[in-house]
């Protein structure tokens, strides 16, 4: 008999809105995902108009999580010191001003590598250091230029991958792969 594997692969879908995006991230808090399980990368421009905060806060819980570093990313040196010193300040989320990008969640600190250290590949690179194939993150790249929002998760399982893949496509996101 086979042994389970124990570990999925990296989940990852594209949302047009931010309506949809919120409802994918709420259903994997609902199912028992910690906020440091899940990725959640978007542009600069999407964050300010889809996620600004109003007195101070964001009015939902990932529009907080997309918020929390606006201020942190242009104190960020390019050294790996500097990097490693600037995450751990802001948890788990970077704006990174070189990329233009908001990233929140475990991709953070390849995409420090990436935008502070001013590596080659931009935001490609990061997501292939990520562990994301370059021909998806291509697309991704692509997506994101285009004002979109990006989610990913390390499913717990692989039966519930394809249950929040299901899902995640009853919200209409497009270039659901694991």
């Amino acid at each position: 008999m086979e042994k389970m594997q124990s570990k999925t692969g990296l989940l990852v879908g594209v949302f047009h809105d931010r309506d949809n995006a919120e409802k994918a991230y709420d259903q994997l808090r609902e199912k028992g995902y910690e906020e440091q399980e899940i990725n959640v990368l978007m542009s600069s421009e999407t964050r300010e108009r889809h996620f600004k905060k109003t007195d101070g806060h964001a009015d939902s819980e990932m529009g907080n999580k997309a918020a929390e570093g606006a201020g942190i990313g242009s104190a960020i040196g390019g050294t790996l010191g500097a990097i490693v010193g600037a995450v751990a300040a802001i948890g788990t989320n970077l704006l990174l001003p070189g990329l233009g990008l908001v990233v929140a969640g475990p991709f953070a600190a390849a995409f420090a590598g990436a935008g502070a250290g001013g590596l080659t590949g931009g935001i490609v690179g990061a997501l292939v250091g990520a562990g994301i194939p370059e021909e998806k993150a291509k697309i991704y790249n692509e997506a994101l230029k285009n004002g979109r929002i990006l989610l990913s998760v390390a499913p717990h399982s692989v039966e519930e991958g394809r249950e929040i893949a299901e899902n995640w496509k009853k919200l209409k996101a497009e270039d659901v792969s694991a």
